[in-house]
């Protein structure tokens, strides 16, 4: 999954001193622009969250889990305080008990896997369909086994898992399929939204995200009210019954095990003032996208540009980050840098490779699209206070760097 911390570090290439002024530097990522036009609709919604007194669990995040469900379609929309713990209480909501298996794609963040493990599961790992990066269908039938309960996809950069593919697998094994849908809000596939296509699904709002806050928030979707109730309750150690913006329900019995999972209101004062910029946003993200692609199309011998297939729904994209595949990848990163110009790599050690999952011994080569796309695949700058120029200049670089392999 794309989940709480990629822009924070997850590239694993080293950095020197920046030999380009600050002034004419690409960021992989800014929203300094988006701040200062939306500012006067932030303050104002923060200014709300002082005025009530009431900081966390409040009617800001009320307000923001009814947006959210009428943009998306949800019949529920639970939010907690970061997209990792989203996934684990949603787990914990569908019952899963210790010994119990979650097949999850090999490559994504990590805390696809890990959210598994602190739910009190096990991940199994499978490999990727090498053009959506997610979850493979047919995989999902090669790694199930008689203590597979769930199967957990994540959608990863622009496009879906093949959920319709997905659902038919899961149903005929008999398996639970939830979504890890952190980076997908606005993704939609036979116009359902994404997370919406099993037993539920999640959002990240870390700050990168198409949709994000000023630090960590998640949210849960599910259609299924029981699920719901049960995600509310959790995030606010096991107590049930009214808690969102009330005083009182802190005396409330504990009927369960929970955690404090609760929303910020301040964070939700933020994104109800970006939601309204939403669409625009996504719109803006597909522009220079298409900017990228018609730039770098005719670059063969170097390059890559995955492509989902053209099934999927017109609109159903959303361009998270712009992902290409690069041979010599950590040699163009170090190019870019040197132009002063910031990439991310996603995601340089596949899952079953991390460190915590050693103990599941699998070797190199066990999963070779997810460990491919680990070896290929970088990310390069795509936000809406991106300039047409900036994408320009980050194109001419990446052609400075074909040429220059290419001669060599």
């Amino acid at each position: 999954m794309g989940n709480d911390a990629e822009a924070a570090g997850a590239g694993g290439v080293s950095r020197t001193a920046d030999p380009v002024a600050e002034s004419d530097r690409v960021p992989f990522f800014s929203q300094a622009r988006t701040f200062e036009r939306l500012w006067p609709v932030i303050s104002a919604k923060v200014g709300e969250v002082f005025d009530n007194g009431k900081f966390s669990h409040g009617r800001q995040v009320a307000e923001l889990e009814q947006r959210l469900a009428e943009y998306t379609g949800a019949r529920h929309v639970i939010g907690v305080n970061s997209g990792t713990d989203a996934l684990v209480l949603l787990l914990r909501a569908l019952g899963i008990e210790p010994g119990d298996e979650v097949v999850v794609p090999a490559y994504s963040f990590v805390s696809t896997a890990t959210s598994v493990v602190l739910a009190g599961g096990t991940p199994v790992f499978a490999d990727i369909d090498p053009d959506r990066y997610a979850l493979d269908p047919d995989e999902l039938a090669r790694v199930s086994g008689p203590r597979t309960r769930f199967a957990m996809p994540a959608h990863l950069f622009s496009a879906m898992a093949d959920m319709s593919a997905l659902a038919q697998q899961a149903n005929r094994l008999g398996i639970t399929l939830l979504e890890d849908s952190a980076e997908a809000i606005g993704m939609r596939q036979c116009g359902v939204h994404a997370g919406l296509h099993g037993a539920g699904g999640v959002l990240s709002f870390f700050p990168s995200k198409t949709l994000g806050a000023i630090g960590d928030a998640g949210a849960v979707l599910t259609d299924d009210p029981a699920v719901a109730d049960l995600v509310a309750g959790l995030r606010h150690h096991g107590r049930f019954g009214r808690t969102l913006d009330h005083f009182p329900g802190i005396s409330t019995e504990t009927a369960a095990c929970g955690t404090n999972s609760k929303m910020d209101d301040v964070q939700a004062a933020v994104l109800l003032a970006k939601l309204t910029a939403l669409d625009a946003d996504i719109r803006r993200r597909a522009e220079l996208a298409a900017q990228y692609r018609d730039r770098l199309a005719e670059a063969p011998g170097i390059l890559r540009l995955p492509e989902p297939p053209a099934a999927d729904d017109a609109g159903g994209r959303v361009f998270y980050v712009y992902l290409i595949e690069v041979e010599y990848r950590d040699e163009l990163v170090a190019h870019l840098h040197q132009c002063g110009i910031g990439t991310e790599t996603y995601y340089p050690v596949p899952l079953h490779r991390q460190p915590c999952f050693a103990d599941g011994g699998h070797a190199r080569g066990s999963f070779p699209h997810a460990e491919a796309a680990a070896e290929h695949a970088v990310a390069l700058p795509l936000y809406p206070d991106l300039d047409e120029s900036d994408v320009d200049r980050v194109c001419d670089a990446v052609w400075d760097f074909r040429l220059g392999r290419l001669s060599a």
